[in-house]
């Protein structure tokens, strides 16, 4: 009886790849393993550019061809340099090989199967080209990097990447109508047929059950007729509770009213006593407001001569007035005037001017004595100091403010101040001191350190200076 035969085994005497025997490898794995053999070829340069410590640029030449560089826009490398030509070819290919070309201005160091190899060193076993350049051949295991002026190419040669397959469609697709699993195919379709059908229904009108406008009208009288009447509604009775007096206002607005609108009745005792109430007002007032002698008072009160208008223009008229004999106002009686002259209380109203009571003369505003400060020369010591005289021709204007206002409270005030201002190293004021003399105010004399501590100098030589400034202070008269 023969064994019977193992697939696959001859894969075992294949050689690995990767370091793995080809029987081990998935199923697909054998197709991608072949391709990456099939195209291992021969290796592709690599360039990188650094300028300042910084890689900027990095190409792969896929296509071997010269790489140049240069200032014309059709090199490869845009590259500006004194030592350089307008196109320069870098790297250049003679037959199937990459040559490296370099000039006497260019540095740099190249590993060659013989070993690393300084540039200098190589100019004299390299070939000398007819445009002057050292030319030295390269090898796919050559690495080095080159420099032209403050650029750097770094150059080595790498591997080919692997050649990706084209993409295909699955094998589901490419296959014809007959593998199409057609039952699971219609319950697809059949289920989302449903799926629309319900949410088609619930969005409708299909469903909606049919509406007869007749019959529901019909029962909507029916409904109206069957209504209970709505029940009646209770009157409130007239309130009777109205009080006596407010039925015999009533009554007395009635007459009054016809009176109003000119109709002839009996007038009520109400408004008869009213109108008597009025009339003795009247009377006490014509009798209190005229008095017992003068024409209009005899006129009216015996005989009646006088209309009663003659009592308006008396009122009005100069002679005015009066109540008995002893209280007279104006010239007769007559109403008191501010200003005029005239008997009796009229002159308590007198305006007139005595000779001599009022005197002449003018005012003269006499203004106080005028500050002066006059700053002497800046004198500076232990270190020297650029904008001390400035800083302190700065000061002036608030020393005079100082002495202005200690001359406001003793205009006597006069005297000189001697300053000494210790400046720190960044050209702060780190202290002040004085000596003065005179007789000037302690006011002054702070006011006057106050301005020179916030003074700032410029930084001064040595780490410190101190500087002495003479004030003089002196009153002028305006």
């Amino acid at each position: 009886m023969t064994e019977p035969h193992e697939p696959y085994s001859g894969l075992s005497q294949r050689p690995a790849v990767s370091g793995r025997p080809l029987s081990t490898m998935r199923p697909g794995q054998m197709t991608a393993a072949m391709r990456a053999l099939a195209a291992t070829g021969p290796k592709l340069l690599r360039i990188g550019v650094v300028r300042e410590g910084r890689v900027v640029e990095e190409r792969i030449i896929k296509q071997r061809g010269h790489v140049t560089v240069g200032s014309s826009e059709k090199d490869m490398f845009v590259l500006v340099s004194k030592d350089l030509p307008a196109h320069f070819r870098l790297f250049e290919v003679v037959g199937d090989d990459y040559h490296l070309n370099f000039l006497e201005g260019m540095r740099g160091r190249v590993a060659l199967p013989s070993g690393e190899s300084d540039l200098n060193a190589l100019r004299g076993q390299a070939r000398r080209s007819s445009s002057g350049s050292y030319q030295v051949p390269l090898t796919d295991a050559s690495r080095g990097k080159v420099t032209v002026g403050e650029t750097t190419f770094l150059f080595q040669f790498v591997s080919p990447p692997p050649v990706q397959p084209r993409p295909q469609l699955p094998v589901a697709v490419l296959r014809d109508t007959g593998d199409v699993d057609w039952p699971t195919t219609i319950i697809a379709a059949f289920s989302l047929l449903l799926h629309f059908l319900a949410i088609g229904a619930l969005y409708s009108d299909w469903l909606d059950p049919v509406v007869d406008e007749g019959l529901d009208v019909a029962g909507l009288i029916d409904q109206v007729k069957s209504l209970p009447p709505p029940p009646p509604v209770e009157e409130q009775p007239a309130e009777k509770s109205e009080s006596s007096d407010q039925k015999g206002e009533k009554q007395e607005e009635k007459p009054a009213k016809a009176a109003s609108t000119g109709q002839k009745g009996p007038m009520s005792a109400r408004q008869a006593a009213a109108l008597s109430n009025e009339l003795e007002r009247m009377e006490l007032a014509t009798l209190g407001a005229l008095g017992s002698e003068g024409p209009a008072t005899a006129g009216v009160l015996s005989g009646g001569e006088v209309p009663t208008g003659a009592l308006d223009e008396a009122a009005a008229s100069g002679a005015g007035v009066g109540f008995g004999a002893e209280l007279r106002l104006g010239g007769g009686g007559g109403t008191i005037r501010p200003g005029s002259v005239g008997g009796g209380l009229a002159s308590i109203g007198s305006t007139g001017k005595t000779a001599g009571t009022e005197s002449g003369g003018t005012v003269k505003v006499v203004k106080g004595p005028k500050a002066s400060a006059e700053v002497g020369g800046a004198a500076v010591s232990g270190g020297a100091i650029n904008n001390a005289s400035r800083v302190v021709a700065a000061m002036r204007a608030a020393f005079r403010g100082c002495y202005q206002r200690g001359l406001n409270d003793n205009p006597d005030a006069q005297g000189s101040i001697r300053l000494t201002i210790k400046v720190g190293p960044g050209g702060e004021v780190s202290g002040v001191t004085t000596s003065q003399s005179g007789n000037l105010p302690a006011s002054v004399i702070e006011c006057v350190k106050a301005r020179a501590r916030a003074a700032q100098f410029d930084p001064p030589q040595g780490g410190s200076a101190a500087v002495q400034v003479p004030v003089t202070f002196v009153k002028q008269q305006q």
